[in-house]
């Protein structure tokens, strides 16, 4: 397949006080698109103008949530050059994620390829200040209008480019977690392990409730038992207990967080043991106040590495440091977003020059 790079007619600059940046309010000049039938397959892949899409009000998308994304950052170094952290590994989940929604899969090489055409052209709007990046969504959304339940006959898929702040720019600050023990992120055998939009979606009431009440993210807990952690907010989680680091087995229910893979291998570099077990909630709120219980960090994107200075749970608040972040948080957030931004060496290959 071809692809085409169209003009664009109406072109604006990056904003230059980098200190405004909002996560997801400013776009760049130009996006990738191109379009699926059944009869055709993936066809007319362009490089356009930035712009609104023209969508049946029947599309199924808009009644049925057929549609799936990814989220990855370029990241601009001290020498100027611009890097991407393990794209390949964004693109492959993507095709995994549509195959659980019955979604064509992509050609991992011509959209990574179109990826990095699209990042040329718009390599002015990767940010210089520390922290910074621009961030990258490809996104797939079922277009057929029929108002059926069914797999759509017809797909868009685009890459859209944003320029966003540093996550924490008043420092690595813990995060106070609200357990919610009414409501769960998705059930066993649903879509957890895609990266597909009803499952944000399903966790607004009880984010919002928490936020409600003071908190930042939100702990959710299995659907069957109501009684083991699975992910908080947006993100894996992990815990340092009895020494050793502990996360949710991948069992479908939680994405398979590219971050989280890299903070895994990371900890057993630094000689950690680490154990993918169902942690009960019970265990984190009895460990943090026996002392076996001494870290809690999510992993994720946006924000590398989260750490946690409080879970509620029923009522009950347990602490986690003084306030700080912890000894091995501070150390894979820095090490990570070191190997990220060039500061430290990348023994994985985990970074590709754009």
């Amino acid at each position: 397949m071809e692809l085409q790079i169209l003009p664009v007619e109406e072109v604006k600059q990056p904003v230059k006080d980098e200190s405004n940046l909002v996560f997801g309010k400013e776009f760049t000049n130009r996006m990738f698109v191109m379009e699926f039938s059944r009869d055709k397959g993936w066809h007319n892949a362009r490089i356009q103008q930035y712009a609104p899409f023209s969508l049946d009000p029947a599309a199924l998308v808009l009644h049925y949530a057929q549609e799936i994304f990814e989220g990855l950052k370029a990241f601009r170094r001290q020498d100027g050059s611009v890097a991407l952290f393990r794209p390949r590994d964004n693109f492959e989940r993507f095709n995994r994620s549509a195959e659980r929604m019955c979604m064509p899969t992509i050609d991992v090489d011509f959209c990574l390829d179109a990826m990095r055409q699209l990042l040329k052209l718009e390599e002015h709007w990767v940010p210089h200040s520390d922290g910074t990046s621009l961030y990258i969504r490809p996104t797939m959304i079922a277009t057929e209008p029929v108002l059926g339940v069914k797999p759509a006959d017809n797909y868009l898929f685009y890459i859209i480019l944003s320029p966003v702040a540093a996550y924490y720019s008043g420092g690595l600050n813990p995060v106070k977690i609200w357990v919610s023990d009414e409501y769960a992120r998705v059930p066993v055998g649903g879509t957890g392990e895609a990266k597909t939009g009803g499952n944000y979606a399903s966790s607004l009431y009880a984010s919002t409730l928490a936020a409600g009440k003071g908190y930042d993210q939100v702990l959710w807990l299995d659907s069957v038992h109501k009684k083991y952690v699975e992910e908080v907010g947006s993100m894996n989680i992990c815990f340092l207990y009895d020494g050793k680091v502990v996360t949710s087995p991948l069992h479908g229910t939680i994405l398979n967080g590219i971050t989280r893979r890299s903070i895994l291998t990371l900890v057993k570099e630094f000689g950690y043991q680490v154990e993918e077990r169902a942690l009960s909630i019970d265990e984190i709120m009895d460990g943090s106040e026996n002392g076996r219980l001494t870290e809690a960090f999510g992993t994720g994107t946006a924000a590398v590495v989260s750490p946690v200075g409080q879970f509620t749970y029923k009522g009950r608040d347990v602490f986690l440091g003084s306030g700080k972040a912890g000894e091995l948080t501070m150390k894979l957030y820095d090490t990570l977003t070191g190997i990220q931004y060039g500061r430290l060496d990348d023994p994985h290959n985990w970074v590709e020059l754009l």
